[in-house]
């Protein structure tokens, strides 16, 4: 009896052990093709270029090795003659979880700069935390937005 108490025990160790291997971080990097759905712009009054932005996204993300995913988004932006600071809120749609983040950033010179905050997720990614950025890239379409994403996952154990 002693002997299966001992096996029992150490067993429900090594399952707690693994449990806890669960958690982790996990880096995901793609490039995030997004085209406005549902947006309205509003130019200001008696400021030339100034112009308020917000409206529904949606984005195809696209990982090296041929994964994809999908983003919806909400987003609002203050713009001066194409310059200015953003913000919103997504989720990501990946084949094993979701992920739901804020993300804030600027434009300048053409270029933007971004950074997400993670605040919950699904599947894989239940319960997930973390930080990524959102960057601009070199884009020959036009109609849609072409970005380099990275999100740093955290996940806890069960």
């Amino acid at each position: 009896m002693r002997n299966f108490i001992t096996i029992f025990v150490s067993s429900v160790a090594i399952v707690a052990a693994a449990s806890t291997a669960v958690a982790g971080e996990k880096v995901l990097e793609f490039k995030l093709v997004t085209k406005p759905m549902d947006v309205k712009v509003i130019e200001a009054a008696n400021v030339e270029g100034q112009s308020v932005v917000a409206g529904k996204f949606f984005g195809v993300a696209v990982f090296n090795d041929g994964r994809i995913g999908v983003k919806e988004f909400v987003h609002s932006g203050d713009m001066l003659k194409g310059s200015g600071s953003y913000y919103g809120y997504s989720t990501y749609t990946f084949e094993e979880g979701s992920i739901t983040a804020r993300y804030a950033g600027a434009v300048k010179d053409g270029k933007s700069h971004g950074e997400y905050t993670i605040l919950s997720g699904t599947g894989a990614y239940a319960n997930a935390t973390g930080t990524g950025t959102i960057d601009s890239a070199p884009n020959p379409f036009k109609g849609v937005n072409l970005l380099n994403i990275k999100l740093d996952v955290k996940t806890p154990g069960s």
